[in-house]
């Protein structure tokens, strides 16, 4: 999804475009988790930018996205551009911490 949303919507009182424009995102994402994994894959990850415009985006986690459109409606621009990838992703196994204390008989 590569997208600009807009906060000023008409006949749409601004903080209802914002949790509009906030669900749209979430039902987007789980939309996208819903689909089927590739074999190997274990589970679906976001890349995610946003920004006010195409050239000022920076990098964030899935989970600050609706924090941070509240931060850019905070600023009273007019609208934001958002970009999410998704793509497969497989778990990586943690190491086994080995406890190397001598036991006692």
């Amino acid at each position: 999804m590569k997208k600009n949303f807009s906060f000023n919507v008409p006949n749409k009182k601004r903080d209802r475009q914002i949790e509009a424009t906030i669900h749209q995102i979430r039902k987007y994402m789980a939309r996208e988790r819903r689909k089927s994994l590739p074999e190997k894959a274990d589970f679906w990850a976001f890349d995610c930018k946003i920004g006010e415009n195409e050239d000022s985006v920076s990098v964030i986690h899935e989970k600050e996205i609706s924090q941070k459109i509240f931060e850019l409606a905070s600023r009273d621009i007019d609208s934001f551009y958002i970009e999410i990838l998704v793509k497969a992703q497989t778990r990586k196994k943690k190491k086994k911490v080995v406890n190397n204390s001598d036991e006692e008989e």
